[in-house]
């Protein structure tokens, strides 16, 4: 992790009094063996274990490749893509973080998180925004 992520993922640990719920929604199922994004993206998720019970959600269909998070106590729930039940699953579960692995599935999701989930704190991984690389 950079210094700046780790910082700022302390300031979230150390003001949190009680185990909370945490959902990550990604485009893809984490597959650390198959790109650097899966790798990050799982270690976001085991960072955030130790702060309460983490769920990810996805769309996106499960392949060989997927790591098998249940076994690290990770909830699993597949999540239909512009559909109402979403907002079903959102509000029963009442997160009160939610990590939006890429700018697409924020804007996909976040404006049913927003609404269902108003206290909720919504975080955007911004680690696919290439357009802020500077080239030399």
């Amino acid at each position: 992790m950079l210094e700046g992520e780790t910082l700022a993922l302390r300031f979230i640990f150390v003001h949190i009094s009680s185990e909370m719920k945490i959902l990550f929604i990604g485009l893809v199922w984490p597959e650390p063996q198959s790109s650097a994004a899966g790798w990050r993206i799982l270690q976001l998720v085991e960072a955030f274990t130790q702060i309460g019970e983490v769920h990810f959600a996805c769309a996106a269909a499960k392949s060989k490749y997927s790591f098998p998070l249940a076994e690290r106590g990770i909830k699993e729930h597949a999540i239909v893509l512009n559909d109402a039940s979403f907002d079903a699953f959102v509000e029963g579960l009442q997160p009160d973080i939610v990590v939006f692995d890429r700018f697409m599935v924020e804007e996909q999701y976040g404006w049913r998180v927003a609404e269902k989930c108003p206290k909720a704190l919504r975080i955007l991984d911004t680690e696919d925004l290439h357009f802020l690389r500077l080239v030399t």
